[in-house]
């Protein structure tokens, strides 16, 4: 089953750009039993092994634009911290069904934050440059990141599309390897915490590099678009169940 899961997840990371985070964890709570923070620190690192397989592309490609990343890093860093400390402090074990509740919340809101931009922003538009505000976007989206493992696909790739002249090939590389960064720090906060379940980590990532590279080669052939939509309108799925299971016990 956790071969299947890692595999199946990678894959649709692979073939869209999003879901590292929001399509993990609930999966991994829902249908695993994980505690809510061992499996945030679980999918932070299944994100970072997932996202680091296709990194080279990106790079490969000039789909990376450098000076743009430094900007949300600077931002994202301190705001991945906090919110990392915050779920380590949080006393998680007697607030269990609060914390499904915010993360099927979270996890609702940014599948809800790509299909608006799915269905409001097919098209790259002529935005001014307004990059200079990305440090400060880009900190409450890495503290989102630190404590729920999502946010930095939907909301990143937002305040790149609103706030920079990036291309559509930049703006996806760009915030593919901010994402990165995010769930690599998150990741070594929650492993240096033992917010984490070391065998499935093994098992995830073990079924996730040929599910990655699967859905990488794949993309090449098959529309983005209508791949995104359903995806989106999955992690809304799952999101949901987590909220209600949190608001129902």
């Amino acid at each position: 089953m956790e071969y299947l899961l890692g595999f199946v997840v990678a894959l649709a990371i692979g073939l869209t750009g999003v879901g590292a985070g929001s399509v993990t964890t609930p999966i991994l709570i829902l249908f695993l039993g994980i505690p809510a923070a061992p499996a945030v620190g679980t999918a932070l690192i299944y994100s970072t092994a997932v996202k680091l397989i296709a990194a080279p592309v990106y790079v490969k490609r000039k789909q990376v634009h450098w000076r743009t990343l430094a900007l949300l890093v600077a931002g994202g860093l301190p705001g991945v911290l906090i919110g990392s400390i915050l779920l380590g402090r949080f006393n998680v074990k007697d607030n269990q069904d609060l914390v499904y509740s915010i993360l099927g919340l979270t996890i609702v809101s940014m599948a809800a934050i790509n299909l608006y931009r799915l269905v409001r922003d097919p098209g790259r538009r002529v935005v001014k440059d307004r990059s200079t505000w990305l440090p400060f976007i880009a900190a409450p989206i890495g503290a989102e990141v630190g404590f729920s493992s999502a946010g930095a696909g939907a909301l990143g790739s937002i305040a790149l599309l609103g706030l920079t002249g990036l291309s559509a090939g930049q703006v996806v590389g760009t915030d593919m390897f901010f994402g990165l960064v995010m769930s690599t720090i998150g990741g070594g906060f929650q492993v240096h915490a033992g917010n984490y379940a070391p065998d499935l980590v093994w098992k995830l990532v073990i079924a996730g590099v040929p599910g990655a590279i699967a859905g990488a080669n794949l993309a090449a052939i098959l529309p983005s678009r209508p791949l995104r939509f359903a995806l989106s309108m999955w992690i809304i799925g799952l999101g949901a169940q987590l909220c209600w299971r949190g608001l129902a016990r």
